[in-house]
């Protein structure tokens, strides 16, 4: 047993060389290689958080003139369809105007044209009613006068 104690000594002597070098190749390893990677990789992380942030902040940006836009595109819709309406209105007022203003001259014509046919009705009343007397008289006188000119059968003589 002291044997194997005494060699596992010697390994153990012979290990500490392999051992500082192994040390010395750790720390070589933390100071040349694994801080400026960890140092590079926090950069760019940072970096990288950074344009993610950036970006975020540039999308809410356009949400928001997006929104703004499409509320300007609502009022501009609103405002042509009133516009549009208040000349609908217009046109319609009008043609309503238009039309009260025919019927108004079709009634005058209407107006107008009865009180032409009246007088011309009372004309030709009264034509008729000359013309009646007229002939009426001419026959009077027709009927008249020949017995005028006969003379008298079976009267006083």
């Amino acid at each position: 047993m002291d044997t194997t104690l005494r060699q596992a000594g010697q390994v153990l002597l012979d290990a500490i060389p392999t051992m500082v070098l192994l040390l010395l190749l750790y720390a070589i390893y933390q100071n040349l290689l694994r801080k400026p990677l960890q140092r590079t990789l926090a950069r760019r992380r940072e970096c990288t958080e950074g344009a993610m942030q950036k970006a975020r902040a540039d999308i809410a940006v356009a949400e928001a003139r997006t929104q703004e836009y499409e509320q300007k595109l609502r009022e501009a819709r609103l405002a042509i369809f009133k516009s549009q309406e208040a000349r609908r209105q217009q046109a319609q007022q009008m043609r309503t105007r238009a039309l009260e203003e025919a019927r108004g001259g079709a009634r005058q014509q209407i107006r107008e044209a009865r009180a032409a046919v009246e007088q011309d009705v009372a004309q030709a009343r009264a034509l008729l009613q000359a013309e009646a007397e007229r002939l009426a008289a001419e026959i009077i006188r027709t009927v008249l006068k020949p017995a005028e000119a006969a003379p008298r059968v079976g009267g006083p003589a």
